[in-house]
């Protein structure tokens, strides 16, 4: 009844106060994450919460009332895991922004779940560490977003995803009971790994609050290595030959579309008459001989080699490729795809690219981490053409096809979130899928964390 659901809300303000949200043009901001094609509704409210305890004040009063909640973080998501549910609650958790220690004996870090990934790797730097997980949003991404999607960025090649790195975890149930997870020790076989079931579960298991992370020692040296070619499949032949002579830290993939994307953005002076860059980079102590490996492994086939050991060099060339996404998104809508393949399937999943943007008459920009096979084909549309729209949203289905048969994954580090729900019994088969929704309905009996996603 309207009555009883105004009722409801004025109870959950007058036990939290401002940070329940009713205003129409507030919660606008809130409906959706950035992805596109995405449904999203129209919640009764946003909770920002400013303490663990708003959040579990809120979970109690939806579990009681089995009102679904979303829970949110920076909404820089790209698989709708975030959109808004008609009649729900959106939590969003960007106000627990504290980091609460660095403890640089134990290379360990904690941090609340709004806490920015690029603020905590600035933090962390002040005592000579290093969180590696980069995602492109990594400077407005949060710890906890980064969690649920178990995101990766450039550096997991080398150093791992967020899984790789996380320690302890403090979540919320849907009724308000909070769990610790994991330990800072380095090794625990106590029990049954509850921090890796909820690390990925994009929000649909407990809200995670706080979060304790692996730190490493910052690298002391970089190599930077850039190649362009006349062909995609030369690029993606350096970058398996590049594997047998060294262990980059960075080894990334764009093709011409992004490449031209990015440098009608930033006028860098990339080489937009190559069909593909690579960027390459290697750390630590012998950097400088192992980028060399990967430049020669590159000058078989490329039409120039360019290195650098300078840092700021180095970094430009870094901020050119987090750049990709925003820059082909000034050409359009875009259906942002996060495929990856076994990397000797690259040259395959590439070609495959192309005949599908031929055969649906669509442009794709691909660009990604090639050294572990997860790439980003961008499908470029008109979003006021519904023929196209529907061409668009083909050709990216077809994507994720092509992927699946050559033994690869529907999303790399993005998430299922709504966007690819349709695809995950293919992807994992129907029994497992019952079974996770089985382990599902043990956290959420009632089901009302981010239901139908993920």
């Amino acid at each position: 009844m309207p009555g009883e659901t105004a009722f409801d809300i004025d109870e959950l303000r007058r036990s939290l106060g401002l940070v329940v949200v009713t205003d129409p043009e507030v919660i606008e901001g809130y409906r959706r994450d950035q992805s596109q094609l995405t449904p999203a509704g129209v919640p009764l409210a946003v909770v920002r919460a400013r303490s663990i305890s708003d959040v579990q004040q809120t979970m109690r009063w939806a579990y009681e009332r089995r009102v679904p909640v979303v829970t949110r973080g920076a909404g820089s998501g790209l698989a709708g895991g975030a959109n808004a549910i008609d009649g729900g609650i959106v939590l969003s958790l960007a106000g627990l922004n504290r980091i609460v220690h660095i403890d640089p004996s134990a290379r360990l870090a904690t941090v609340e779940a709004g806490v920015i990934n690029g603020d905590l790797v600035r933090a962390a730097g002040e005592f000579g560490l290093w969180y590696p997980p980069d995602p492109g949003s990594r400077e407005f991404s949060t710890i906890g977003g980064n969690v649920a999607t178990n995101a990766g960025g450039s550096c997991c090649v080398k150093y791992g995803v967020t899984a790789d790195h996380v320690a302890r975890i403090k979540a919320i149930l849907p009724d308000g009971r909070m769990i610790h997870t994991g330990a800072r020790t380095r090794k625990n076989v106590a029990g049954l790994n509850l921090g890796q079931l909820l690390v990925g579960s994009e929000g649909t298991l407990a809200v995670v609050v706080e979060v304790t992370v692996r730190l490493r020692q910052a690298p002391s040296e970089v190599a930077t290595v850039v190649a362009s070619f006349e062909t995609v499949h030369q690029a993606v032949e350096s970058v398996l030959a590049m594997s047998t002579v060294a262990e980059p830290c960075v080894l990334e993939l764009m093709d011409r579309t992004t490449v031209t994307a990015v440098e009608s953005m930033t006028r860098m002076g990339l080489d937009t008459d190559a069909a593909a860059l690579l960027l390459v980079q290697c750390d630590g102590a012998d950097s400088v001989a192992q980028a060399e490996r990967c430049a020669a492994m590159c000058r078989r086939t490329a039409l120039d080699v360019w290195s650098t050991v300078d840092a700021g060099e180095g970094e430009a060339m870094m901020v050119a490729r987090r750049s990709a996404f925003t820059a082909l998104e000034q050409l359009g809508g875009v259906l942002l795809d996060d495929v990856a393949v076994p990397v000797h399937q690259l040259p395959g999943m590439l070609r495959s690219i192309e005949v599908i943007a031929e055969r649906h008459r669509v442009r794709i920009g691909t660009f990604g981490h090639a050294g572990d096979g997860n790439m980003h084909p961008t499908v470029i549309f008109d979003p006021t053409d519904p023929d196209e729209v529907v061409r668009a949203r083909a050709a990216f289905d077809e994507i994720i096809d092509r992927a699946i048969a050559l033994g690869g994954t529907i999303t790399g580090e993005h998430g299922v979130g709504v966007l690819k729900r349709a695809h995950l019994t293919q992807m994992i088969g129907g029994t497992e899928l019952d079974l996770a929704e089985r382990i599902r309905g043990v956290f959420d009996p009632r089901g009302i964390l981010n239901p139908g996603r993920g």
